[in-house]
Parts: C-alpha cells; sequence; structure tokens
C-alpha cells in the first residue's frame, strides 16, 4: 500500500513538472514511474505493450497527429488569411470568431497567430485584448468534435465524442455569455475593412475545416465501421489533401511535417493511454477510490487544481477521469462535462498556460493584468460548474 502511495505521488510530481517542457514525455514517464514502484517489469511492459496493439488508440493517435498539419497548411498556403479578411461581421463579432477559428487547430505558439488578429480588430485596452483573445481561442475546445483534448478524454470515460457533446453545451453557452459581458461589449466602433469581398476565399477555407467532423459523424454511423476512431483518420485525412490540393507539393509538405513535429500531438494520446493501463494494473485506483472522495471534491477542485498546475487539459483528465472510474464504476456524461469544464477554468486561467504568457507579451500588457481580467468570469464560471455538480453527480 506505500508503494503504492509513493509510487502515485512521485509519478504525479514527474508528469506535472515535465508536462511544462514535453506532456508525451511527461505522460509516458509518469507510467513507467508508477509502474516501477506498484508492479513488475513484465507486468508494466505488458500494459505498454497492450496499448500499442490497440487499433482504437493507434487510430486516434494517428488523427490527432494529422490535425495540426490541416492548421498549418490552411496558413501556409494563405487560406487562414483569406478566411479572416473575408469575415465582414461586426468588431465584436471579429475579436470572438477569428481567435476561435484559429483554436480550432492545435498548432504550436497559436495563440501568436490569433493575437495580431485581435491587435487588428482594436476599440479596447491591451490588457482586453489579450484576455479576449485567451478566453475565445479556447472556447470552441468545449464543444469541438475534433479537439484532441475533447476525444481523449471522452475515451478515457468510455464515452463517444458525439455523445458527450449535447452536455458540453451549458459550458460552452456559459463561456460565450461571460465572455461577452467581461470582454466583448468594451470593444467600441467598427473595423476597417481592406479589398474586396471574396465569397470563394471565405468559403473554402470554412469547406475544409468542417469537411473533418461532418466526415468523422457520418462514417461513425455505419454499423460495419471496424474500428470508430477509422472514422476520425477519415475525416481529417481528407481535409488535409482538400488544404494542401494544388496549393503545396511534396517537398513543401514535408518540410511543415518536420519543422511542426506532429507526431508530438499523437504520442500525448498513446502516452495517456499508458498511464492510465499502468494506473488500473498498480491498483492505486482502489487505493484512492477508497478514500471516499466525494464527486465534486475530485471533478471540480481536483480537476481545477490540476488545471491550473499542469496549463493543460490532457494531464488533468488522465488523472481525474480514472480515479473517478475507480470509484464510481461509470462516467456519466454530465459527470464528464462536470470534470471536463473544471479542467478547462484552470487550464484558461493557469500561468504555465502558453496562450497566456504569450498574449499577454503580445498585447504589451503584464501577466498580472491580464490573468485579473479573467478572474471574475473564471471564478464565475467555477461557481455555476460546482453548483451544477451537486445536481448531476
Amino acid at each position: 500500500m506505500v508503494l503504492s502511495w509513493l509510487g502515485f505521488a512521485f509519478s504525479l510530481v514527474f508528469l506535472i513538472t515535465v508536462a511544462h517542457w514535453s506532456l508525451w514525455l511527461a505522460m509516458f514517464g509518469a507510467a513507467v514511474v508508477l509502474g516501477l514502484f506498484t508492479v513488475s517489469p513484465g507486468n508494466l511492459a505488458g500494459a505498454v505493450a497492450g496499448v500499442l496493439a490497440d487499433p482504437s488508440v493507434m487510430l486516434l493517435g494517428l488523427a490527432v497527429s494529422i490535425i495540426p498539419l490541416v492548421g498549418g497548411a490552411l496558413e501556409r498556403t494563405g487560406r487562414m488569411d483569406s478566411l479572416v479578411n473575408n469575415m465582414r461581421i461586426p468588431r465584436r463579432a471579429f475579436v470572438a470568431v477569428s481567435p476561435a477559428l484559429l483554436g480550432m487547430l492545435p498548432m504550436p505558439g497559436g495563440a501568436l497567430l490569433s493575437a495580431p488578429l485581435v491587435e487588428r480588430a482594436g476599440g479596447a485596452p491591451a490588457d482586453l485584448r489579450a484576455a479576449a483573445n485567451v478566453w475565445f481561442r479556447h472556447a470552441l475546445l468545449l464543444v469541438y468534435p475534433l479537439s484532441a483534448s475533447l476525444i481523449t478524454a471522452a475515451k478515457l470515460a468510455g464515452l463517444e465524442v458525439w455523445q458527450v457533446l449535447p452536455y458540453q453545451l451549458p459550458a460552452f453557452g456559459l463561456t460565450v455569455l461571460l465572455g461577452y459581458v467581461f470582454f466583448l461589449r468594451h470593444f467600441a466602433g467598427e473595423m476597417e475593412r481592406k479589398g474586396l469581398f471574396s465569397l470563394g476565399g471565405l468559403l473554402v477555407p470554412l469547406g475544409i475545416l468542417f469537411v473533418a467532423p461532418a466526415l468523422d459523424f457520418a462514417f461513425k454511423q455505419l454499423p460495419a465501421l471496424p474500428v470508430s476512431e477509422l472514422a476520425t483518420v477519415i475525416g481529417v485525412s481528407v481535409s488535409l489533401t482538400l488544404a494542401v490540393w494544388r496549393r503545396m507539393d511534396v517537398r513543401q509538405l514535408g518540410r511543415m511535417v518536420a519543422q511542426g513535429k506532429p507526431w508530438r500531438f499523437g504520442l500525448i494520446v498513446i502516452g495517456m493511454f499508458a498511464y492510465l493501463e499502468v494506473f488500473r494494473a498498480s491498483g492505486a485506483a482502489q487505493l484512492i477510490a477508497d478514500l471516499h472522495l466525494s464527486p465534486q471534491a475530485l471533478c471540480v477542485g481536483i480537476a481545477l487544481l490540476l488545471g491550473l498546475a499542469t496549463g493543460r487539459e490532457q494531464a488533468p483528465a488522465s488523472i481525474v477521469i480514472p480515479i473517478f472510474l475507480a470509484a464510481y464504476g461509470v462516467m456519466t456524461p454530465w459527470a464528464f462535462a462536470v470534470t471536463y469544464f473544471a479542467v478547462y477554468i484552470g487550464f484558461v486561467m493557469s500561468p504555465v498556460h502558453p496562450c497566456v504568457t504569450v498574449s499577454a507579451e503580445y498585447a504589451g500588457t503584464t501577466l498580472a493584468g491580464l490573468l485579473k481580467r479573467m478572474f471574475v468570469p473564471s471564478v464565475l464560471a467555477l461557481g455555476a460548474v460546482l453548483g451544477a455538480s451537486y445536481l448531476v453527480l
């Protein structure tokens, strides 16, 4: 029992520390640390081998590796600029929509792509511009069916991403409402328009963005599909093909892959499931379940703290969800929604979240000023999810 507790504690310290530099390495390393304390080397190797032999996990890792390439291709071919330039919408809507669209594409340093758009919009002080960029850049990740963190967390919980989406809508609606009240309504005036409007410049990149989730949903309705994650791979592959078609040759695509290192995202997925399997084999889950933590303490309190500590969504989910399953057996979609939103609030407010720091720097404000702007809406969101937890958990 003592070794199990020590192994779990050391694995968390390793995960939280190393995650600041490399999340996939943190996940695999934490699995090894936990396994060395709690299971035999043979069982540790068997747990990891089982994950590597699981086609659903490997296909999910492949899909998650392709997703950032779609974003990179849209950016390099100028289609993302075309999309933004042809969004003829009011300033307030532009400040919300443009970071949200770029947030759908998980690219390293992505906040530095959306920050110039918010700066282009203008109409508000620097701390407000930075806060709006962070807040809305991540809002769609609550409901976007190709969000890597949402897909992976749902799978960890034994749920399908399309199954949990309706339960994510209240959190998304609250996020947008709070974003409007505390940020958008302070943006005044109209934006300057440059160039002529191009319907194709608007619809083509939008079509490339949305064909992937549309195909993912459609193929998952087929009863003969052997592994559901195959639908996701097909969807994102078609999206990537359309993004590069007649705009990038093989050499350019190869350079983009080499520079972006998209396999890191797939390794994160595989590492999460490796940690989950070792966690299950270690017996630590049952020890934690025997503590009789309330679901509110686990799904809101611990989830929030881990989101703050790591500045990530995947790492907290990979810890909280297995503990919940060990303690309560099954995670309902409502329990998942509460947990995911609590992690999300901590993640968005975390000082170690790269988007937070780079947004403050780009806008020319301080980190303290940015966090101060986001503090009240985050506390209100936390109060709402805590209250909801007593109704649904």
